[in-house]
């Protein structure tokens, strides 16, 4: 779920739901792995999972700004333009590009040409796939629906997540998944990094889906905020985002019972967000969990983790993350059909 069609746009056009964002050291020494998953209506037998006019960007701040000085934006060809969208035997044709000074729009530095379902190599040695896998994140999603329908009426009812089953066992996303050298991100080690799918062609370029932090919309945002969170950059709604976020945590801390003060400690965890993007030391072991946000591991169980700030207790789902989902070798997540 983390974002599953979380927003109208999302569920118009699957492949503009941006649904998950890990971030993690490669497997090659030097490099930083990024992988963002779209698309959960995606199959199997989908050959063409990826929007011709979406740009599918990686984004990286690096001067602590909470502004993109760094993007690598994944594109797929337009049938009406000069190439084909689909290779002779199938597949959608892919480019990568790095941009610095232009972070917006389709212009960058090109890395490499690739097609999907194949493991491309470019410039500098960066390794790109992108095609349907299996879907690595672990969550309940029957079970969170109920817990938030219960909170909304005044209960809080955490036997919701007693069922242990995992949602998404079975299910497929596509994927896009990067690995670049370090030296391609930033000349430091701390960056703040999130991922943005974009509209661009015959109409004015719109930014659709903006992931940072797992689970944020779904459980922390309501309503209109989570179109508009979607629809801007990190620093642009700051102010009303984080009262919203303290606002809902509050509310579940106080149901719980967990605390004397709901509100303050609403605000605390409002901070831990940060610029509601996902921090990362490169070159180390990522780690999402109670002790702190360092980028993302395919392995993290994130659901619990957000459950468990949302409500200041060990709420869980007591489902961990389907090792049979990811390898340790790049693409990491398994395309459709591998077993």
């Amino acid at each position: 779920m983390s974002h599953h069609f979380d927003t109208p746009t999302a569920r118009e056009d699957p492949r503009l739901n941006l649904c998950d964002f890990y971030l993690f050291a490669g497997s090659t020494p030097g490099t930083t792995a990024m992988a963002m998953t779209v698309n959960p209506a995606a199959d199997a037998q989908t050959t063409a999972p990826f929007r011709e006019e979406a740009i599918y960007a990686f984004r990286f701040a690096t001067d602590g700004d909470g502004r993109d000085e760094v993007a690598f934006k994944v594109r797929f060809s337009d049938s009406t333009g000069p190439q084909p969208s689909s290779a002779a035997d199938g597949g959608q044709l892919l480019e990568v590009r790095r941009a610095v000074a232009l972070p917006d729009g389709p212009d960058g530095e090109l890395l490499m040409h690739g097609r999907t379902d194949e493991i491309g190599v470019g410039e500098y040695g960066i390794r790109v796939f992108a095609g349907v896998v299996g879907d690595a994140f672990t969550g309940d999603a029957t079970a969170l629906e109920a817990f938030k329908a219960a909170a909304a009426q005044g209960r809080y009812r955490r036997q919701e997540f007693t069922h242990r089953v995992n949602f998404f066992g079975d299910r497929m996303v596509a994927a896009i998944v990067l690995e670049v050298p370090n030296t391609l991100i930033a000349n430091i080690s701390r960056v703040h990094s999130w991922a943005t799918v974009t509209l661009y062609g015959h109409a004015p370029m719109q930014q659709v889906a903006r992931w940072g932090l797992p689970l944020l919309t779904h459980l922390f945002l309501e309503g209109d905020l989570r179109e508009r969170f979607n629809r801007t950059r990190p620093g642009d709604d700051d102010a009303l985002l984080r009262s919203a976020i303290a606002a809902t945590t509050a509310k579940y801390a106080a149901m719980a019972e967990t605390t004397t003060d709901p509100a303050a400690y609403g605000h605390r965890v409002a901070d831990l967000f940060g610029g509601l993007t996902l921090p990362y030391e490169l070159g180390t072991v990522a780690s999402f969990d109670y002790t702190g946000f360092n980028g993302r591991a395919l392995h993290d169980n994130v659901m619990d983790v957000m459950l468990s700030l949302l409500t200041n207790s060990p709420l869980g789902i007591g489902v961990a993350p389907d090792r049979g989902r990811y390898t340790t070798t790049f693409p990491y997540l398994r395309p459709a059909g591998v077993g």
